[in-house]
This record gives C-alpha cells, structure tokens and sequence, in this order.
C-alpha cells in the first residue's frame, strides 16, 4: 500500500514541476513587462524627486550658511571700525587736554562730532551690507 502511494507522489510532483517551467503567451509578457517598467519609471521619477529635494535642502542650508558668513564679517569688520572710531576720539581729546578754557571745549566738541558721525556711518553701512 505504500508503494503505490509513492508513485503516485511521485508522478504528481512530476507533473507539477513539468507545469512550472511552461512558456507564457506573448501578450501576458508583453503585459508583465510593461506593469515592470511602469513601476519601475516610478520608482525613479520618485527617486529623482527625493533627490532634488535633498540637493535643494542642502542648498538651502550653504545659502543660509553664507548668509551667516557674511553677517558675521560685516559685524566683526564694523566692530574693528567701532573700535579705531572709539580709539581716535580718545587719542583727539587726550590732544584737547593740550589746550585750554574756550579752545579746548570746542576741540572737544569736534573730537565728539567726528565721533558721532563715523559712529552713524558705520551703522549705516553695516545696515546696507546685511542685505
């Protein structure tokens, strides 16, 4: 009895594995192969897609990056001009100290006047460079 089992086991894989490796009609290739390559320009458009938004987003950050290079060198050179600015007005009063009563009031008065207005100019032009 279990003879007779095998065979028939036997015979059926036979046949099963012979089912398996039979051509498919043209028209079901044809079909499969476009579905494939449907799928598969999708697959790319939104590998593109991830792409440029990766390649925009980095751009992005080198734009903001440059941004903050330039403020920064804008700050630091009207910190360096701030600093000659507040330099010479001490050096020009130490000079009015020279001088005496009305003359040295108004040596004074220009030192702080030439003062103020490389102060508002400084601020002016570091203004007009940020943006």
């Amino acid at each position: 009895m279990k003879k007779p089992m095998i065979v028939i086991a036997a015979i059926s894989g036979l046949l099963l594995l012979g089912g398996c490796n039979r051509a498919k009609s043209p028209e079901a290739v044809n079909s499969e192969v476009a579905k494939a390559e449907q799928k598969e320009a999708g697959n790319v458009a939104d590998a593109q897609k991830d792409a440029y938004k990766d390649v925009d987003s980095a751009a992005n950050k080198v734009d903001d990056k440059a941004k903050d290079l330039n403020n920064a060198e804008v700050k630091g050179a009207y910190d360096v001009a701030m600093q000659q600015a507040e330099g010479d007005r001490k050096i020009a009063l130490d000079k009015c100290e020279a001088l005496g009563g009305d003359a040295q009031k108004k040596c004074k008065d220009v030192a702080d006047a030439d003062y103020q207005a490389t102060k508002a100019n400084l601020k002016a032009a570091r203004t007009s460079e940020k943006q």
